[in-house]
């Protein structure tokens, strides 16, 4: 389904001049100008800020809107679902796509966060663990709790519950202990992300499990829990939607990680010496603070009892369980060292970078 306004963002490339394109995108506010034909055949499109590049190169306003446009934007056609357009969206970092028929002519456009609105929210709640004092980041953390440290502009969970919000979740829980309160006066009940967020308040840390258990409510849907110091890039839906189609008790998101080792390694059986293994590579997976439990679970913890995840992971084992993992390959980093802050920086600042970078200029003809 397209925003019902979408005619307004067209304009008609010839005769078109970049100081139509400004008026068209006042005229829409939909950040947009998507150039066609005379029969609505989409030739390209101009945003605000290849307007503005242009203007920055010495271009007037009353130059062809077509030297600007870009050729060639992405586009989906109208039986394409609303999770699948918002994939596309987030993997190439747009805000609007144009809808078109079979013959490339425009019938309509997807601006973000009207699809967003437009997905079925999962039922499914989100619990997050924000209690930790974040020893290791201080002095960081003398004065800010370890979530709310700003990462490209925002607050790391601020992050977590934006990506959380993009896969249909709408519904949170956090539970907080050390300086609580500025999470609280934050995020307040969520209504300005779109989304309802209640708290959990630990007397003392308890542990991802043991905060757990300190919740009343019984859910209907799988639990997806993480920690709040957790930047990664994966789809929590799609997270959710492995852990139903394998029936596991228990998803636990794991990352592969590497070691080598610096010596050589010399290969026995008994005393006898079968080989020699130059500075091998010890691969294993590592846990990546971030799961989903099916409400049964819940059975296995007790109130206000200390229990961290691997605990509740073998309790369901041994209670004859499913406990399965899911490979992480998406970008993913566990900040709970200065370093790990900064790395995270600097990730999101390379990826506004390029979010932000200009169209490369087309080749000079031959």
């Amino acid at each position: 389904m397209s925003i019902p306004n979408w005619r307004d963002a067209l304009l008609e490339t010839d005769g078109a001049q970049i100081k139509d394109a400004a008026a068209a995108l006042d005229r829409s506010a939909l950040q947009i100008v998507l150039v066609v034909e005379a029969d609505n055949t989409l030739v390209g499109t101009i945003t605000d800020g290849d307007i503005r590049r242009a203007l920055l190169k010495g271009l007037p306003l009353e130059a062809p809107a077509s030297d600007i446009a870009k050729g060639e934007p992405l586009v989906v056609t109208g039986d394409v679902p609303g999770e699948a357009v918002l994939t596309i969206m987030a993997a190439n970092r747009i805000r609007q796509m144009p809808i078109v028929d079979d013959q490339r002519r425009v019938v309509g456009l997807h601006i973000r966060d009207e699809v967003h609105a437009r997905t079925l929210a999962r039922p499914n709640t989100m619990v997050i663990m924000a209690g930790g004092k974040g020893t290791r980041l201080r002095p960081h953390t003398e004065n800010c709790p370890k979530p709310m440290l700003p990462v490209g502009g925002k607050p790391m969970l601020e992050h977590i519950i934006e990506r959380a919000a993009a896969a249909g979740i709408t519904r949170f829980l956090i539970s907080i202990h050390y300086l609580g309160h500025m999470i609280e006066e934050h995020f307040g009940d969520g209504s300005r992300w779109g989304v309802a967020i209640d708290y959990i308040r630990e007397d003392s840390p308890l542990g991802t499990g043991g905060a757990l258990s300190l919740i009343e409510e019984r859910f209907d849907a799988p639990i997806l829990a993480t920690n709040g110091d957790v930047m990664t890039e994966v789809n929590y839906g799609e997270l959710i939607d492995f852990h139903a189609l394998h029936r596991a008790s228990a998803t636990m998101a794991v990352r592969s990680h590497e070691m080598r080792n610096p010596f050589g390694v010399v290969l026995t059986s008994g005393i006898d010496l079968t080989g020699f293994e130059e500075k091998p590579v010890i691969k294993s997976h590592v846990n990546a603070g971030i799961y989903v439990i099916e409400p049964s679970a819940m059975e296995h913890l007790t109130k206000g009892e200390h229990c961290d995840m691997p605990t509740l992971f073998e309790r369901l084992r041994a209670a004859g369980g499913r406990t399965i993992v899911f490979p992480l390959h998406e970008a993913w980093l566990d900040v709970g060292r200065p370093e790990d802050l900064e790395q995270a920086r600097e990730q999101k600042q390379a990826e506004a970078q390029t979010a932000n970078a200009p169209a490369p200029a087309p080749a000079a003809p031959s």
